[in-house]
């Protein structure tokens, strides 16, 4: 017989609080056009996007984490010294160590939490409030602080047609702690990595570095039609199947919160998966552009902030991107 104690977790998780953060610069279309030959309404026809914001060289990785994650611990009511973990998903933190989770939990007060990065791309929101979850019925962390964070500006390249109008930078934090009733429901996560070269980084870090001194900076490509049709047909059927593991139906959802990658995804999305009227759509991409990990809590925080969403709504949440990974589950809005 085991020797191990029992754990003791609350029997449930919730999302307390949430916040954003978005960089000061807006930058329009017109901008963008100065280096690709494109027009704006194509840009707005093809992705939705019209702005987006770019930070500048003070607004880091971990200056805009901290300060979504204030606002999302006030909005939560919970202090810096209750926080038992810090989760960090970002593919745009550029040292491989030490993880950027250590640096935004020392500047945001908290007393030695666990800390750590996670890189699951657009998807990653969806896999840390996962873990966070865990945490929190396991019994490991009271409170845990989950912060979805990118400065994708640095891994764009300007001159790709493609892709570079697509990506913006910010940063979104909830804190998750325990609740008396389930608010958080099971994932449905996966990857399929046979699918992985579609969307990439273009240059190996290492061979970056020192290997080919005349290689651009790497920059984030993708395969844009392999990528469409994978997201709105497949992870459509993922969306469904989270539906089906809360135990409710589309009819009773209040609101949809996809990764905000594209809005063309969204609105077919949106069909496909028979949304009621009645349910409100996030459309933040418009002016935040795609901000991977950061889209999904920013999105929340800004429906929520413009009362678009209200406190206790049940709300649909998929991520989705490189890898290729999914991450989707229905939650309680905080």
């Amino acid at each position: 017989m085991s020797k191990i104690k029992p754990a003791k977790g609350s029997p449930y998780a919730r999302i307390l609080g949430v916040g954003g953060y978005r960089p000061a610069r807006v930058v329009p279309n017109e901008v963008i056009l100065e280096t690709i030959d494109s027009s704006d309404e194509w840009i707005r026809s093809r992705s939705g996007i019209a702005t987006r914001h770019w930070a500048s060289p003070e607004e880091t990785v971990a200056a805009m984490s901290v300060e979504a994650s204030g606002k999302a611990l006030a909005d939560a009511g919970v202090s810096p010294e209750q926080i038992g973990a810090v989760i960090v998903s970002t593919v745009s933190h550029f040292k491989q160590t030490p993880a950027v989770a250590t640096d935004i939990a020392h500047r945001v007060g908290a007393v030695k939490p666990a800390a750590f990065d996670i890189s699951a791309g657009c998807a990653g929101f969806g896999y840390a409030l996962t873990l966070a979850k865990g945490m929190v019925v396991e019994g490991s962390a009271e409170y845990v602080l989950v912060i979805g964070v990118e400065r994708l500006s640095d891994l764009t390249d300007l001159e790709d047609r493609a892709t570079a109008f697509l990506f913006g930078d910010g940063a979104g934090a909830v804190v998750v702690g325990p609740s008396d009733e389930p608010a958080i429901g099971p994932t449905v996560w996966g990857s399929e990595g046979d699918k992985s070269e579609t969307i990439k980084q273009t240059v190996p870090w290492d061979e970056y570095t020192g290997k080919n001194g005349g290689e651009k900076f790497p920059a984030i490509t993708q395969e844009g039609q392999a990528v469409f049709r994978w997201a709105v047909f497949e992870m459509a059927k993922v969306a469904q199947q989270a539906l089906d593991a809360a135990g409710i139906t589309a009819d009773d959802l209040d609101v949809f919160i996809p990764h905000q990658a594209n809005m063309r995804i969204i609105d077919s999305m949106v069909k496909t998966l028979k949304l009621p009227e009645h349910v409100t759509v996030a459309r933040d991409v418009e002016t935040t552009g795609n901000t991977s990990a950061a889209s999904i809590p920013l999105a929340m925080e800004r429906l929520l902030a413009t009362g678009a969403a209200k406190s206790g709504d049940t709300a649909l949440v998929i991520g989705f991107g490189a890898g290729l990974v999914y991450a989707a589950t229905v939650v309680t809005l905080p």
